[in-house]
């Protein structure tokens, strides 16, 4: 069974964010750049799956600009089999991710695709949903467990009144959620064999895929700083500043 995983170059979860100084989105230049946590969870599945015997091939995916092959290496590092980086310089939005990924499974033909369920710098979770519906293939979002069968998957996945455990047929859409697995840490030796695994760039036009963005950002703008406290002598006073102050009583 062939599996392919999308990967995305983020801002490193440990880096603090700041927004450019024209508010036209967030700065990017000379900062700490590394695979969206999400995606690590769902290679690290990939691999497990690989590992155990079910899957026989792990294809990792990425769209966008050129570094991005450095999360393509990282991938390869940690267990994929070869990578393709679908290379451009547009804003690419959830809807043209799908389309990419769309051509690439007819391309490769996958029986299961494995997503993170939403990237940390956009938080759209988006993405695996339309690519499911683009393809018309059953899907499993927000997966905590994931057990394989032949023609079929179990998939154990969190909703707001607990868990629910649904079957699907392949080939399907899974994106995970955080309890599904810990990704595992990059070894050197990983690492060197990674530099000889293949990377095949591609290109939109080349697919036939159409990635000018459908949405504008008109301004990006940091959230207001908290205030600080106030100490105040007695319950009396507390209720005088939330009756007149704070208007919550």
């Amino acid at each position: 069974m062939k599996v392919l995983v999308s990967v995305k170059r983020v801002v490193d979860f440990n880096v603090k964010v700041r927004v450019k100084a024209d508010g036209s989105g967030v700065e990017t230049a000379n900062v700490k750049m590394s695979m969206n946590p999400f995606d690590e969870i769902a290679l690290e599945e990939a691999v497990r799956l690989k590992e155990a015997g079910v899957a026989t091939e792990i294809v990792a995916v990425s769209c966008g600009v050129q570094a991005c092959q450095e999360t393509l290496r990282t991938a390869l590092a940690i267990g994929a089999d070869r990578a393709i980086l679908v290379e451009s310089g547009e804003e690419l939005q959830p809807l043209a991710v799908a389309k990419l990924l769309k051509a690439i499974c007819q391309k490769e033909a996958p029986q299961l695709v494995i997503l993170g369920k939403q990237a940390i710098d956009d938080d759209s979770n988006q993405t695996g949903q339309m690519l499911a519906a683009l393809l018309g293939w059953s899907q499993a979002t927000f997966a905590s467990k994931v057990a394989m069968e032949k023609e079929k998957a179990t998939v154990t996945r969190e909703v707001d009144g607990g868990l629910e455990t649904i079957s699907i047929k392949l080939p399907a859409i899974v994106t995970t959620d955080l309890r599904l697995n810990e990704p595992r840490y990059v070894t050197l030796p990983n690492i060197m064999k990674a530099k000889k695994k293949p990377l095949e760039t591609l290109k939109p036009e080349t697919l036939g895929v159409d990635v000018c963005p459908r949405l504008i950002t008109l301004k990006v703008v940091e959230p207001p700083k908290r205030k600080a406290g106030v100490k105040v002598a007695d319950a009396r006073a507390l209720v005088e500043k939330l009756r007149n102050e704070a208007k919550v009583i």
